[in-house]
């Protein structure tokens, strides 16, 4: 097994001629943003399960709940003990991704990353994955992510307050420039196909971010 480099991935090369590669073909590595309760990690499950090449999923929350003794729950009041293991989670989780794409193994990562903390944001992932990730916008109606909300458990779910505070705060991605998906009325499976639809066209015109 080869070892991710010193310097991380670059981007796709060159699409061959005839237009870009279908996106279930090709080794990516993608980036699916937003707010708790939009359905990334579901999305995110089914997209890596069901694509022709080898495909991991890295979720940043379950690096993060690595942790068992000392865990800083943000929910809890975020402190500097928490900033700092999601700062280490998204590190393991970016060596994780250039290990998988070293060895022709794509992957798809899921986070929710604040349009308005770029450094530690978009930043922070291009600098721990390479400059070939491609950013995705998963964004539904605010009555959306609170429903799907309230049907999680444990630490992972969220007061209202709080999630419609993180989703006024994911409304900052429009006019980004990052492709945005509005899965209010699609399904798992419906979503994971606009999301192929989606990488296709960043493949060919990669978004500047």
């Amino acid at each position: 097994m080869r070892l991710p480099p010193e310097v991380p991935a670059g981007r796709p090369g060159p699409a061959p001629a005839g237009g870009a590669p279908a996106p279930s073909t090709t080794t990516l590595a993608v980036l699916l943003i937003g707010p708790a309760g939009a359905g990334k990690t579901s999305v995110a499950q089914y997209w890596a399960g069901h694509r022709r090449v080898p495909t991991a999923h890295i979720s940043l929350d379950d690096v993060r709940e690595w942790v068992r003794s000392g865990f800083a729950d943000p929910q809890s009041g975020w402190n500097d003990n928490s900033e700092a293991q999601y700062r280490l989670a998204r590190r393991t989780c970016g060596f994780a991704a250039r290990n998988f794409l070293a060895n022709g193994i794509s992957c798809i990562l899921d986070d929710a990353v604040f349009p308005d903390r770029p450094a530690v944001g978009l930043g922070g992932w291009k600098r721990h994955v390479g400059p070939g990730l491609l950013p995705v916008v998963l964004l539904p109606g605010l009555e959306i992510v609170l429903e799907r909300n309230a049907q999680r458990s444990g630490n992972r779910r969220l007061t209202d307050e709080e999630v419609a505070r993180i989703h006024g705060r994911m409304a900052g991605w429009y006019g980004s420039g990052l492709p945005i998906i509005d899965n209010s009325q699609l399904d798992v499976e419906g979503t994971a196909r606009v999301l192929d639809e989606v990488l296709a066209r960043s493949i060919a015109s990669p978004p500047q971010w």
